[in-house]
């Protein structure tokens, strides 16, 4: 039986043939303007080891210290007014702070009410809708050296708010 052969499977030699073909007709040393490349990427990496430390205690802190809970109980009206599950609400908030967190709390919610649940698609729609606000600040701020975030971060957990809600509106309205 005849070997099948995908494109996928051609995608990457045909890629690189590309960029090598370019750089022989332009006259590019592929290899020196590469290592260039490979070099400022390491520069930059380092760069932004103190900016993802810093994150990351932040975030363990923020949670650890059980401010994370003080939110959901604070925003308890709101979420009953709007018919949103607190684990949902929960899961809101950790997202923007950590994406393997969320994804741990996702799973918990996928084992405990399955993931067919309404609150199961909720979690699913949230972290294909939601991202690490904190973290991605952190990592596009840190890179070009921007300490001064101003607005960045209100309009990012605005964002992600209207995310959480807009989650909920079509989880409701496509699977109920």
């Amino acid at each position: 039986m005849a070997e099948q052969i995908s494109i996928s499977s051609w995608i990457i030699p045909v890629v690189m043939a590309a960029v090598f073909l370019h750089g022989l007709i332009n006259n590019v040393r592929v290899f020196e303007v590469f290592t260039q490349g490979a070099q400022e990427g390491l520069q930059l990496a380092v760069k932004l080891v103190p900016y993802l430390l810093g994150i990351y205690v932040a975030v363990s802190i923020f949670r650890e210290s059980g401010a994370v809970d003080l939110m959901v109980k604070v925003l308890n009206p709101v979420i009953r007014l709007l018919e949103i599950p607190a684990d949902a609400l929960f899961l809101s908030i950790v997202r923007t702070l950590s994406g393997p967190a969320a994804l741990s709390m996702m799973v918990e919610i996928f084992d405990t009410y399955g993931p067919d649940s309404y609150i199961g698609r909720l979690a699913s729609t949230l972290m294909g809708s939601t991202d690490t606000t904190f973290y991605i600040i952190a990592i596009y701020f840190g890179s070009v050296g921007i300490k001064k975030t101003r607005y960045a971060v209100p309009v990012g957990i605005m964002a992600d708010f209207a995310s959480l809600l807009a989650s909920v509106y079509i989880v409701k309205r496509l699977f109920e």
